[in-house]
């Protein structure tokens, strides 16, 4: 059997981008069979949804004894769909939640793991970013069932045709894995823009906005983007930790990535710099970022960015 299974991100049954580049790349494996964790509805609709690229079956794992619960029962159900399906490899959109799956997965199948791979062909072999960006590295795992996480805008979602078809799978859910309940949770507050780990284009700032993020938002308003920080930036107070961009933040690999005011430092670095195109807008034409841009312009962001605000307005318009 050639399946790889590919876990479907889903807010209520609407799936998310990240899983059809999933899709687009388990093709490149065997037959693509993903994986939804919720109610009858939202399986039908993610089902309806991830046919148009290529999946084949579409593994239904009843959420409700698994709704209100941390990862443990997440990673039990996917085991025993593992240990019944015995697929060549199981993939996962990076993020902080399916990497613990993933880690608590590979456990538990006495498999080997890779997170946060940039691509991955036929082998499977994956290429990741590694040691803060420093290296870039091919790797494959040697035992068990390969377990690879992706980062999202790794490549772009190619649609296919497949069956879809709706198949339940039946779990049993241990007591201990559901030692760990949610007892409350709060939304967050949506600002409307692109979520920054999956944004095709991100706009971030730094030290040199002085904290008026406004430049850098307008900016990203127009170009459809998501709105990213420095480190600086967040230390300062001038913005959430939930736009960091960096070691200790968020990682990102957009089309486009646009620095504001960012020196370059490494911490900043290793969050950004698998981005496909980067450019740059510093006043200080020495700082490190420059080393690593595509595209760089060396003046005051509070200058450059309303003009070139305004002129994609205008050709826009």
């Amino acid at each position: 059997m050639t399946e790889v299974l590919v876990l479907i991100d889903h807010v209520n049954g609407a799936v998310r981008k990240p899983t059809f580049e999933l899709l687009t790349i388990a093709r490149r494996l065997g037959e693509p069979c993903a994986v939804v964790i919720g109610d009858a509805e939202q399986a039908a609709t993610a089902a309806e949804a991830v046919k148009a690229y290529g999946a084949g079956k579409v593994y239904s794992i009843d959420g409700t004894e698994i709704a209100g619960y941390l990862v443990a029962p997440k990673a039990e159900a996917l085991q025993q769909l593992a240990v019944a399906t015995n697929p060549v490899a199981i993939l996962l959109p990076s993020s902080a939640e399916n990497k613990e799956i993933a880690g608590r997965l590979a456990i538990k199948l006495g498999s080997g793991l890779i997170t946060d791979a940039v691509d991955v062909q036929e082998g499977p072999v994956t290429t990741q970013s590694v040691f803060a960006g420093t290296y870039t590295v091919k790797a494959r795992v040697t035992q068990g069932i390969p377990i690879i996480t992706i980062k999202p805008n790794s490549v772009a979602p190619e649609e296919a045709s497949g069956a879809g078809t709706l198949t339940p799978f039946a779990v049993t859910i241990s007591d201990t894995a559901k030692s760990t309940q949610i007892m409350t949770g709060q939304p967050r507050t949506t600002s409307g823009r692109p979520e920054l780990t999956e944004a095709a284009i991100v706009v971030s700032g730094g030290r040199g906005t002085g904290g008026d993020f406004a430049p850098i938002e307008e900016l990203a308003d127009a170009l459809g983007a998501a709105v990213g920080a420095s480190r600086a930036a967040v230390d300062s107070g001038w913005t959430s930790h939930a736009l960091q961009v960096g070691q200790t933040g968020k990682t990102v690999s957009p089309q486009l990535y646009v620095a504001n005011g960012i020196s370059g430092a490494i911490q900043h670095r290793a969050g950004m710099q698998t981005s496909k195109t980067i450019v740059a807008v510093n006043e200080d034409e020495e700082a490190p970022i420059f080393d690593l841009v595509d595209f760089g312009v060396v003046g005051d962001l509070h200058s450059v960015l309303p003009a070139l605000t305004a002129e994609i307005n205008k050709r826009k318009g």
